[in-house]
This record gives C-alpha cells, structure tokens and sequence, in this order.
C-alpha cells in the first residue's frame, strides 16, 4: 500500500540526519516544515550551518521547538495538514545517557507521547520514526533480525527507543494510526555528529592527538551511509503498514503485528571492524592515527549487523554504500567545513 504526500513535519531537522531528510525532500518538491530545539549536547553552530543550507530552499519552513511544547506543537499540527510525520527529534549517544539520564526520558519519551497525540488528532496518515540498532542489546544472534526478540537493552537510551517503539503499537493498536519504526545502524557521512568515532578520530588525526579505540579495536559496526539511510526513509513514507493477516498471539511477531504498524532495519548488511574502519580513515587522510587502546565502555555492544530482507521486500531497497566511498565524502566535507589542507 503507498501513499502521495505533499506535506511533511520532519522533527530534528537540525540533526545529522534530519537535515538529510529535509533537503532531500525539498529537493524532491515536497512542502517540508521542520522543527528542532538546537540543544546544546553537541556544537550548536554545525546544527545552524545545517539549517542555513536548507534555508535556500522555498517549500522548507523551520520552527525552533521543543517536543515538550505541547500547545506549541498543537498549534503546528493544527496549522499544517501534515500528510506524514517523520520523528528524528530525540536525545542521542548511548554513552551520554549514563551521564545524563532525565534528558533521554524528556525528550525520547515525554516528546514521543505530544508527538503520537498530535498524530493521532490532526488524522495524519503515516507516522515513521526512528529507532535504534541498539534496541538489539544483548542479542548475540547474527544477523539482527526485526523478527528477534529485543527486551534485554544495555543503556537506556536503548530501553527509550524500544519504548518508542511499544508506544507507537499502542497508539496503532487504539487509534489505528499507521507507525513505521526505523531501527538505524550507526549512520555516518557528511555533516556527521562530533560525538560519533568517524567525526572524533578523523578530527584527532588532523590534530595529531591520540584516539580512543575501545573493545581494543575488535568492536563490530554495521556502519550505514547517510544516503542509504535517507533512500530507506523515503521509500518507507510512501509505504503504509499493513495488519499482518498471519500474526498470531500465540507466536507473537516482534516486527509486524495485526495492526497497521511495521519495524524495519536500515542497516548496510556488511558490519566492519573498527581497527578496519580506523584503517579506512588513515587511508583516506594519509595519515596514521595515535591509538589508546581501551576496554569495553558500559552501554556498548560488541557487534551490530543488521537483516535487511524485510526492506528489500517492501521497499524494493537495500544499502550497500562500501565505507571506502563514505569515508571519503565525509573526509572531504570534514575538510573544507573546517579549512583543513
């Protein structure tokens, strides 16, 4: 089942992956409204800068909000016929949320509940939001499939995007709002997040500092191209879930349900080690980086690797973008955003 939309709110459009999202679908002639609170967990300017690229385009509007603002965000809904929603806005990084855990329940939680209610309200066709790959935990089996069970997570960042997740069935279950979930697998590129290892060790190597390699390097990742990604949500906002007509309470399926509200994987099917990755990153700077080798950090999994077949099945699409490529583009934005030679 697809849909036609014309206008769309896309939250966090300040984010990394939001301001993807956004000018994408500005450039695809959609009427885009973003919103997006500019916290300061990391550089407030990079978040700025995104938005002033996409203030070139006429059919983007922004508004500084925060998911908290219930009446603010009523009165967006009310004011725009959103057609489909996609929800990027949320407090992320697995290893802040041991430092700072009230602000993952804020935003992940109480914000995701204003923004289920305002869909549920203003008759919004299609709610996509975004999950996490850390939602898996301490699943050890391989390839992570949205079939698995997932109710051991490690960090509570985890625990939040899997109660997004139940949170959306809730509100597909009463209301029948249609909900996509997207569980993301370490996205990287241009315009990344300065808290992620691509940004950090590519940013220390040009400084000739010292990174910080944890799990000594053996850590696997399932890193996945900014462009797969946003390729993956576009195709899934023009798909709507379908009820599973063989879901069965007594072997109840963790990705489909009987209700209009589907989970998929967006993942590059191809998980790298990090001393590989580092490597990657050295070959594209021509330099070798200082390594601290360090144990396991509390929150972290050893490995994320993600099945896909369900995305290829319904969206006809599968990320598969080699890191050479990736790390190249961001090495090459990281550059000249930051005047490096």
């Amino acid at each position: 089942m697809s849909i036609e939309y014309k206008r769309v709110l896309v939250t966090g459009t300040a984010g990394f992956i939001g301001f993807h999202l956004a000018r994408r679908l500005s450039e695809d002639g959609l009427e885009v409204v973003g919103i997006d609170n500019l916290n300061p967990y990391y550089d407030v300017g990079l978040k700025k800068a995104r938005l002033e690229e996409l203030d070139g385009y006429r059919n983007f509007s922004f508004s500084k909000m925060d998911l908290s603002d219930q009446k603010g965000l009523e009165q967006l809904f009310g004011d725009n016929q959103f057609e489909v929603v996609v929800n990027l806005a949320a407090q992320a990084g697995v290893r802040y949320s041991l430092e700072n855990p009230h602000a993952y329940v804020n935003s992940n939680l109480a914000g995701f509940v204003n923004i289920l209610e305002c869909c549920r309200h203003h008759k919004v066709k299609h709610l996509v939001f975004a999950s996490s790959s850390s939602v898996y935990g301490a699943n050890t089996k391989m390839p992570f499939s949205v079939h698995h069970n997932v109710d051991h997570p490690v960090s509570l960042y985890a625990a939040t995007k899997k109660a997004n997740e139940l949170m959306a069935h809730v509100y597909s279950h009463l209301y029948g709002l249609c909900c996509t979930g997207l569980r993301f697998f370490t996205v990287y590129g241009p315009w990344g997040r300065p808290d992620m290892a691509l940004f950090l060790f590519t940013q220390a190597i040009l400084e000739n500092k010292p990174i910080q390699v944890f799990n000594h390097g053996k850590m696997r990742r399932d890193f996945t191209y900014i462009d797969d990604i946003i390729e993956g949500v576009v195709r899934v906002m023009g798909h709507l879930p379908a009820p599973n007509p063989n879901w069965s309470g007594n072997k109840p399926d963790p990705g489909t349900s009987y209700v209009p509200y589907k989970i998929y994987n967006i993942g590059n099917n191809n998980p790298v080690e990090l001393n590989t990755f580092i490597e990657t990153i050295e070959n594209a700077l021509g330099r070798q980086a200082k390594k601290k080798f360090l144990d396991l950090q509390p929150g972290d999994v050893v490995a994320t690797y993600a099945d896909v077949d369900d995305l290829m099945q319904d969206a006809g699409f599968k990320p598969q973008t080699p890191i050479e490529t990736g790390i190249k583009r961001f090495v090459s934005w990281f550059k000249e955003y930051y005047g490096h030679s």
